[in-house]
């Protein structure tokens, strides 16, 4: 019998050549039907992610790792996330005509998220990865806090470069930690006086290179592997659906009321995510 620990007579060579194949077909059957469970969920995740993108103008790496995280360890969640990522990122980047005054005003919170994500690499796949779904909760919660808090400040246009510099460094730090890389960036763009359109475009800028440093580390870290292809391909068609399909209902809705709600659900979904993450450790 397959895997019983059950002592039985010694069958024949035949029968043994028999049973042999049986169990190798039936693990077989159970490898795909977890596979195909996995390929649904990365498609259902990555559909809902696109749309909220396609929608609002972010929230796909945000929104796809705190649903991952969910059921694997962030770090493989992000070896998936990375490719569709980046994709739609570069898309974004160029889908407007301020790509020049972008560069010009982001380049020290650029540069400033590589130097974070490259001092702390590794953060994912050490010592300290069991926590990364405590943090990436955490940020989860507060990203969602300030957003409903409609908190606000603003930088002075002689303050953008040295106070870029330090919120890059405090994002790629966190990014490196938990992949996603919306705080502190994402306030600091909106205080630096952005326009709408601007400023998504500039999401799109940021992101890309975000992303790309945070690419560069998993290869490093040996995560992004011929393992993580099909998914990620999955991935990406499914992010692109609901990109198209977000933004062909993006005039038919209130923004703000979508916002409001998006933002509940990632508090929700943070909680759950650091409450069982602590769960785990104790009960290890």
């Amino acid at each position: 019998m397959c895997g019983n620990a059950r002592k039985e007579p010694s069958p024949g060579p035949k029968a043994t050549s028999v049973t042999s194949r049986l169990c190798r077909s039936r693990r077989s059957v159970n490898v795909v039907r977890m596979f195909d469970s996995f390929i649904i969920l990365v498609a259902a995740v990555f559909l809902l992610a696109g749309f909220i993108k396609g929608v609002l103008g972010l929230g796909l790496p945000t929104v796809s790792m705190g649903l991952l995280a969910v059921t694997m360890q962030p770090s493989r969640a992000l070896a998936i996330v990375i490719v569709p990522a980046v994709v739609t990122n570069i898309w974004q980047t160029f889908g407007g005509p301020y790509l020049r005054d972008i560069v010009r005003r982001l380049w020290p919170l650029m540069i400033g998220t590589v130097v974070g994500i490259w001092l702390n690499a590794g953060m994912l796949t050490g010592p300290s990865a069991r926590y990364g779904s405590i943090v990436l909760g955490a940020l989860l919660v507060s990203y969602a806090i300030v957003g409903l808090s409609q908190f606000s400040f603003t930088v002075a246009r002689r303050d953008e470069k040295w106070i870029g510099g330090i919120v890059g460094v405090i994002t790629g730090m966190v990014s490196a930690a938990t992949g996603v890389q919306v705080i502190p960036s994402m306030p600091y763009m909106q205080a630096i006086g952005m326009e709408k359109d601007e400023l998504v475009q500039a999401l799109g800028v940021f992101f890309t290179v975000a992303t790309v440093a945070l690419g560069f580390s998993l290869t490093g870290a040996g995560l992004l592997n011929a393992s993580t292809a099909w998914p990620g391909a999955v991935a990406m068609a499914a992010s692109f659906a609901g990109m198209f399909t977000g933004q062909s209902v993006r005039s038919r809705m209130q923004p703000d009321v979508f916002r409001r709600w998006f933002l509940i659900g990632m508090i929700f979904l943070g909680l759950y995510l650091a409450g069982s993450a602590v769960f785990k450790v104790f009960a290890s």
